[in-house]
């Protein structure tokens, strides 16, 4: 990743330390968490591409979030010739599951920053020596919030996205483990979570610049 891309990312993720993924959920379910996500101060959404309905929920939240300065990724990105859909779809940015260094070459010929999934110390090393800063750990609650706080330590100047199973009750733990971002899902839903979300987005959001 270039000292530019690099760049991109920490500026997408300045203004909040959650991020919402919207998996499998229809246009208009999506449509409706996109606007919750934003009032409550979570600028980043992610619509992972599986399906072609994914890629149409892609084109209208990217429109809609492109009219009030916000963006739109695209994720489970998973073969390079979906970097080309994704990035005809409106995408900022783009996630995947797992390293694939042919995914990150072809993402960087569509200038598009991608966050490459990692679960082990061999992953996050191959994805440094590929000029990576930032990245994805999935499944986030599997490997546990001290995963952080192990991988800190030799590498101290990468930025990890924490995605998989985390939610209001568990997403400070992460965050305090050295978490730059944490996503969520299901949890815009849950009326009982929102007001803790927002918690932690006005306690956290200032640190996130």
């Amino acid at each position: 990743m270039t000292t530019a891309e690099a760049a991109r990312l920490e500026e997408l993720f300045a203004g909040s330390p959650l991020m919402a993924i919207f998996r499998g959920m229809g246009m208009q379910r999506s449509l409706r968490l996109a606007e919750t996500a934003w009032t409550l101060g979570v600028d980043a959404v992610e619509v992972p591409l599986q399906t072609e309905e994914d890629e149409r929920v892609l084109r209208e939240l990217s429109s809609r979030a492109a009219a009030n300065g916000r963006s739109v990724g695209a994720g489970t990105i998973l073969h390079p010739e979906q970097v080309e859909v994704a990035r005809a779809a409106g995408a900022a940015y783009l996630v995947s599951p797992g390293l694939d260094p042919r995914v990150v070459e072809a993402a960087r010929a569509a200038d598009l920053p991608i966050l490459p999934g990692v679960a082990t110390p061999s992953e996050v090393q191959l994805a440094v020596s590929l000029g990576l800063v930032w990245m994805k750990a999935f499944p986030a609650t599997w490997l546990g919030s001290g995963w952080f706080r192990h991988i800190r330590g030799p590498f101290p100047e990468v930025r990890f996205v924490a995605t998989g199973g985390l939610d209001a009750t568990n997403v400070v733990e992460f965050l305090d483990a050295g978490v730059r971002v944490a996503a969520v899902g299901s949890a815009l839903e849950d009326a009982s979570q929102l007001d803790r979300l927002a918690e932690i987005l006005r306690a956290r959001a200032p640190l996130a610049h």
